[in-house]
């Protein structure tokens, strides 16, 4: 198998090092699935028992100026490697500098050394000589098995009760609590609710209303957000189940607050929108839009 890529455009350059940044604050590993046409970073927890899991999906010409790839086989042309997102974050930080030394490019290779390797090559401009200067990381990989792919193959988007845009993730993360209300403008809303109680109930109707509910034994505390815009599934795959449910009836899944604030905090890709689907008493569907990725983040319910 072999596989090398070379990233040259600035911006595809900051997004990729923004993603593993985001990975890497999501899970201790995941796999990295390569294709003629697309790569996939994939973290697959058994959601039925509690564990979370992460899709995300770029088209290959979105990213890579140069991209070539041998998979498993001519029939499976495929790679899927296990990478430990510590290493791969620490790998990319350096093309996160300034605009001064921004990254003239930066390569990826799947290696053979003492054991498999991505090794990541990045060229940065001399503040000294016209020369350029490298830096080269060997970031130790597990290569998949053919036998077990089919625990990171594409999963449609599940049938959901309820959908809507959310508000900017800034306003989410934001709020402050006086007098038993919510303010939604100022800092700390999710942050200060987790001391509160564990675990956060998401109400969400099908005219774009939704609360995020905490309750205790003394006090049951709610943010209000109305009129929220609500995408369209017509020809995509998931979509909304029992079409004729009133439109005014709330969906509601019980979630860890802590997750909850984890997913929003982890995030460095500034999306254009985020998609919440709930599916009743069962999980909570994130879905990640940027210009040319999309990331999904499955939260399961807690079961009281």
């Amino acid at each position: 198998m072999r596989f090398r890529g070379k990233i040259v455009e600035y911006n595809y350059i900051q997004q990729f090092a923004k993603l593993i940044l985001t990975l890497s604050k999501l899970s201790r590993t995941c796999v990295m699935r390569l294709t003629e046409s697309k790569v996939y970073f994939v973290l697959s927890d058994r959601v039925s028992t509690g564990g979370t899991a992460i899709w995300c999906e770029i088209p290959q010409v979105n990213l890579f100026e140069e991209y070539a790839m041998d998979g498993y086989s001519p029939e499976d042309n495929e790679i899927l490697l296990e990478i430990t997102t510590e290493l791969m974050s620490s790998a990319v930080r350096s093309l996160l500098v300034g605009a001064g030394q921004s990254a003239k490019n930066c390569k990826l290779k799947l290696t053979k050394k003492q054991t498999p390797c991505l090794t990541i090559d990045i060229e940065l401009p001399s503040s000294v000589t016209d020369q350029s200067r490298h830096i080269v990381h060997d970031v130790p990989v597990s290569v998949i098995p053919r036998r077990l792919w089919s625990d990171f193959a594409e999963h449609d988007p599940p049938q959901f009760h309820a959908t809507c845009y959310l508000p900017p993730i800034k306003t989410l993360q934001g709020g402050s609590i006086a007098f038993g209300m919510i303010n939604p403008s100022s800092q700390g809303v999710l942050d200060k609710m987790k001391n509160i109680s564990s675990y956060l109930v998401l109400e969400l109707n099908r005219r774009g209303d939704m609360e995020l509910k905490m309750e205790t034994d003394s006090a049951v505390i709610v943010t209000h957000f109305r009129h929220l815009d609500v995408p369209t599934w017509n020809d995509s795959p998931g979509g909304l189940c029992s079409p004729d449910r009133d439109p005014n009836e709330y969906a509601t899944v019980k979630v860890d607050i802590r997750k909850v604030l984890h997913f929003l905090s982890s995030q460095q890709l500034n999306p254009m929108k985020v998609v919440c689907n709930i599916v009743e008493d069962k999980l909570v569907h994130f879905f990640l839009i940027h210009q040319d990725m999309t990331l999904q983040y499955f939260l399961p319910a807690v079961v009281s």
